[in-house]
């Protein structure tokens, strides 16, 4: 076992482990940063070092009780991602919506299940060959409680985990699931247009990455389905190696 894991299992031992939940009461109206302060005085957050050298387990544990920004005071679970871990194919999406959050599980929601069949649609499913990410590990929420984009800075601490993920499965191809994906995978301009990016491979290191539309995107345009059924095959054209 490498140092950042055992690190991470002395602090389970110490009653550190289960995942940090939604805080409750008088303390609910602190600011995040204060609560995000009092957490990581509790269990130190990580820092990119160590994330790069964590195996499966490790990170795991690590995601599920980040401090690193201020979403893990607001979260139910943390959603690390599920999948083959030697997948060939890669979905990342932006973050936990509300019903990812209370299960701990990526897109299990009406997207999810979009998600499911576009799946389907080239001959793949859940968990087999695939792995289902997000930028971020624990669900944004804005001030009228509804689901809302990562911020740059929320999305720049979790992105090491992301990194790890994909150092670790070595995936054939990433298709990055709406701009938020997209930009942060590609390190682009949050206010690149998606639009501009479909159709065309780019690269994240030396893998593959295909742009298409976020599932509950589709959901509210279902005119633009096609688009992404055509990513779809691009991608799978790509990893085929056609």
């Amino acid at each position: 076992m490498n140092p950042s894991s055992q690190k991470l299992v002395k602090l389970e031992q110490m009653g550190l482990g289960p995942v940090w939940q939604r805080r409750v009461g008088s303390e609910a109206a602190q600011p995040a940063e204060d609560i995000a302060e009092t957490l990581s005085q509790k269990l130190p957050a990580v820092t990119d070092d160590e994330i790069a050298q964590m195996d499966w387990d490790a990170l795991n544990l690590a995601i599920n009780n980040c401090t690193r920004c201020s979403l893990c005071t607001t979260r139910t679970h943390a959603v690390p991602g599920s999948g083959a871990t030697d997948a060939k194919y890669l979905f990342v999406g932006e973050g936990p919506g509300q019903e990812e959050d209370l299960q701990g599980e990526p897109f299990v929601g009406p997207a999810g299940k979009l998600l499911d069949n576009m799946l389907l649609a080239i001959d793949l499913q859940r968990d087999k060959q695939t792995f289902i990410a997000n930028v971020v590990k624990c669900r944004p929420v804005g001030a009228d409680g509804h689901d809302r984009p990562p911020s740059a800075d929320e999305a720049s601490a979790c992105l090491p985990y992301l990194q790890r993920q994909i150092a670790l499965i070595k995936p054939a191809i990433i298709v990055a699931l709406g701009k938020v994906a997209a930009t942060n995978l590609l390190d682009l301009a949050p206010d690149t247009a998606l639009g501009g990016l479909r159709g065309t491979p780019h690269h994240h290191g030396d893998i593959p990455v295909v742009v298409t539309y976020h599932p509950a995107y589709l959901l509210r345009k279902p005119a633009d389905k096609a688009k992404s059924w055509a990513d779809l095959c691009l991608a799978k054209s790509l990893c085929n190696g056609d």
